[in-house]
């Protein structure tokens, strides 16, 4: 029953190198067995020890060895060879496994990526092509698969980095009895056509870019809070400390006209004054009396009274320099009438009405 029961596990590594294994500790836990092969065919088989051992703490677990055709024959025997514990006939091209693909590409059109590799030399109809691929924001991986040597697919963001691991299949059961599959191409990241060392990559880059902008911000409200404190002080200033007024404002024609030159702005501005003297003429000043015959007698003898007078001249030009200059002479007990108003002067009073 010995020779039926033992489970073993059988891998033939591209159909270069096979590897048997089986549980030691379990199966021989107080014997030290030993290994034996063949790949030869009917009566004369010749027998190979075991070149390579496989050790599970100092027991002979498995047994990797060269191979040398599609049919293979294994025998376990005790340590000293003399009774047999396990024997198989199988087919050693029913359990390869396949290398890494080789010169593995990406060609990314738009949101398509087609991955490509070299075609092994041997069995390549026995084999598909594997790609996984998973974004920064996807936990599982997606998986595409098709025949050797070239898969694609669609749907790709090219603002998203991505993350992709390729390797071959053999297929079963046409090919294989077990699923072998290639170990896994180094895992690359791929971000819109461009490789990348890695995913953090595009992390760190919007990140800094959140950095940037968030000092841009920073910066910009400063400038603001700055200008609106320099707007309320300059406030601030002006109640406190009233500006002094600038005389080029002022006499704005003595630094437009002369350049500043104040002898030739004051000779012009005198030749001015003097032109605007002669161009005047001095209203009409003419005195009514308001008063009859009978009162200016009374007067008389009564003694000093006021006097009416009426400016004619004065009161047409409404001009208040005028009607100082023309008429308003100090008289005693003398009123004038100017503009709509009366003026009363008696002795050194006056008094408008």
């Amino acid at each position: 029953g010995w020779k039926g029961a033992i489970n073993t596990t059988i891998i033939n590594f591209n159909n270069e190198k096979m590897q048997i294994t089986w549980a030691a500790r379990e199966l021989f836990p107080r014997e030290n067995v030993s290994f034996s092969y063949t790949f030869d065919e009917g009566k004369h088989k010749v027998w190979k020890l075991c070149p390579t051992y496989l050790l599970d703490q100092d027991y002979n677990s498995g047994c990797l060895f060269k191979t040398e055709g599609p049919t293979l024959a294994i025998s376990i025997r005790n340590s000293n060879g003399s009774e047999e514990l396990f024997s198989k006939r199988l087919k050693s091209d029913f359990y390869i496994k396949p290398n890494r693909p080789e010169n593995v590409t990406f060609f990314w059109k738009e949101d398509t990526v087609t991955v490509s590799s070299n075609k092994p030399e041997r069995a390549v109809k026995c084999l598909i092509l594997e790609i996984q691929y998973k974004s920064k924001f996807d936990k599982e991986w997606q998986s595409r698969t098709s025949k050797c040597c070239s898969v694609g697919e669609q749907g790709f963001d090219p603002r998203k980095c991505y993350s992709f691991r390729v390797r071959l299949k053999r297929l079963v059961p046409y090919c294989n009895v077990v699923h072998y599959s290639s170990d896994w191409e180094a895992e690359t990241f791929w971000m819109n056509g461009t490789l990348l060392d890695s995913c953090d990559d595009d992390k760190k880059s919007l990140s800094n870019t959140v950095v940037i902008l968030s000092c841009l911000l920073a910066v910009l409200l400063v400038m603001l809070i700055l200008l609106i404190l320099l707007c309320k002080w300059q406030r601030l200033q002006k109640s406190v400390i009233p500006a002094i007024p600038d005389p080029k404002y002022i006499f704005a024609d003595l630094f437009s006209d002369h350049n500043g030159n104040f002898q030739e702005w004051i000779d012009k501005t005198d030749q001015a004054v003097v032109q605007t003297k002669l161009e005047y003429e001095e209203p009409e000043c003419i005195i009514e009396a308001e008063s009859h015959q009978e009162d200016e007698k009374s007067s008389d003898k009564q003694g000093p009274r006021e006097k009416i007078f009426t400016f004619s001249g004065a009161a047409e030009s409404n001009d208040p320099k005028a009607a100082q200059i023309a008429c308003l002479m100090p008289t005693s007990n003398t009123r004038a009438s100017f503009a709509g108003f009366q003026i009363l002067m008696n002795d050194d009073m006056y008094v408008m009405l």
